[in-house]
């Protein structure tokens, strides 16, 4: 994949900087289908280089990952599938997810939730093939390898916004080097368990998990993309 890397900065040497940023956000989508082949350390390395050099509020850098390969992968994607296909298993999060979604957004996560049942041939009231999909969160959609992020609890929600902000950049780094990936907060949802089973400190909240490796693109789940507002419904321009 470093070939592939290589190919692309040699493709866009001479293009605007700008059409080279517009391409890798644009092609950039979450992928929930992978195929079993993990991504070389060294390209992971290159990533996590890459998006390292996010900003972060006064340079306090609060992200620690870990990420998951090989037998780590499985070990993980066993017990976590496990966990959280108990019946009434309790959420257990470090941040709090309580939260609604009113009118544009409820709409808006709504539209994405269809078109993804739509591609994979879930019908809209299917509550327990729903129920399935929700699950696949938790055998990382077949990817090799996982990253969890946690932060500093003390640094509250300005070290959560840091790694926003990383995670942004950990995903166009991605697409980049040819490496597809999804962010899913579902991964956090069972915080406690997760931190037992790595070692993780108490004082670290886990924020989400990265499943990454290299997109099936033949599968249905990577055939449609989700629909972005137009500017004019996110952005006020004020000049007086």
């Amino acid at each position: 994949m470093w070939g592939l890397y290589a190919l692309r900065q040699t493709d866009n040497e001479d293009a605007p900087d700008e059409q080279v940023a517009a391409r890798l956000i644009s092609e950039r989508f979450s992928c929930r289908r992978f195929l079993p082949e993990p991504v070389p350390h060294q390209t992971i390395e290159r990533l996590l280089s890459l998006a390292q050099m996010t900003a972060s509020c006064c340079n306090s850098q609060p992200w620690q990952v870990l990420v998951t390969e090989g037998e780590a992968t499985e070990r993980f994607r066993s017990a976590i599938y496990e966990y959280a296909s108990q019946p009434g298993v309790k959420l257990d999060t470090d941040i709090d997810h309580k939260h609604d979604y009113p009118g544009v957004y409820k709409e808006r996560r709504r539209d994405c939730g269809i078109q993804l049942y739509e591609s994979i041939g879930i019908p809209r009231h299917d509550r327990e093939a729903g129920e399935r999909q929700r699950l696949e969160n938790f055998r990382f959609f077949g990817a090799p390898h996982v990253a969890l992020v946690t932060s500093e609890a003390a640094l509250g929600t300005l070290g959560a916004i840091d790694c926003g902000a990383w995670l942004s950049n950990f995903l166009v780094a991605a697409t980049s080097l040819g490496v597809a990936a999804v962010p899913q907060a579902s991964l956090s949802m069972y915080a406690k368990f997760t931190r037992a089973f790595f070692g993780i400190p108490d004082n670290r909240w886990l924020l989400f998990g990265i499943s990454f490796g290299y997109a099936d693109h033949e599968h249905p789940a990577n055939q449609f993309r989700s629909r972005r507002a137009p500017l004019s419904e996110v952005a006020t321009f004020v000049s007086e």
